[in-house]
């Protein structure tokens, strides 16, 4: 294993959870630290949402990469922008899918 680990930021919608733990956990057993949403159960407040996703902006900055989660090639909103962020940041970014 190297030294620093490359570290991983999961990008993707909320309705692929199972499908961003499945890429969580095969990045984890190839030795790479793992960044992802917080998989919020329930009802969230706007406020929290908001919140949610500033935090997500700053996981992205602490990753040497982006894995965008996009089954079916599907991108909601929210990952668009967080894509779109990534991109400014010149951050590296790849899809499960073709987009």
């Amino acid at each position: 294993m190297p030294d620093r680990p490359e570290i991983v930021c999961i990008c993707g919608s909320a309705r692929f959870a199972d499908e961003m733990r499945a890429a969580n956990r095969d990045l984890a057993f190839e030795g790479i630290i793992v960044v992802a949403p917080v998989e919020a159960d329930g009802l969230i407040t706007d406020e929290q949402r908001k919140a949610l996703g500033a935090l997500h902006l700053r996981r992205i900055d602490l990753a040497d990469r982006v894995l965008v989660v996009n089954p079916g090639g599907y991108v909601g909103e929210s990952t668009g922008r967080e894509i779109a962020y990534a991109q400014a940041t010149g951050k590296p970014i790849s899809y499960t899918d073709p987009v």
